[in-house]
């Protein structure tokens, strides 16, 4: 086994990986209600911002699960679970832009890797 250094892309990639980690286990729990969700998601979207080599981050709440939840509830709010999430981050690392997204796929919330390019 040899060691290399990682490639601009695999270092993006990581990045990516942080800034997802970050955000699911940062925010997972927040309560939750139809009136707080454009709020939240703005906090969301601006707190991921400010992590290294983040380029853009776009968080949407999707209303019709929370509204199906809130149903089924006797509470005015839930708490925050990746279900309710659909998330897109993009990382610019030494020029190298990683596009990720997180949406709910067969029931679990998937985060994966959409595109890598050199930005040059």
């Amino acid at each position: 086994m040899s060691d290399s250094t990682p490639t601009d892309a695999e270092a993006a990639c990581f990045e990516a990986g942080i800034k997802f980690g970050s955000l699911y286990h940062q925010f997972a729990g927040t309560p939750l209600s139809l009136e707080s969700a454009s709020s939240l998601e703005s906090a969301i979207e601006e707190a991921i911002e400010n992590q290294p080599h983040c380029a853009a981050v776009t968080v949407e709440i999707r209303r019709d699960e929370l509204e199906a939840e809130l149903a089924e509830s006797t509470a005015d709010y839930t708490e925050l679970t990746g279900r309710f999430l659909e998330v897109e981050i993009a990382v610019d690392y030494a020029g190298c832009e990683v596009v990720t997204r997180m949406e709910m796929e067969d029931g679990y919330p998937l985060m994966r890797l959409e595109s890598v390019r050199d930005a040059a």
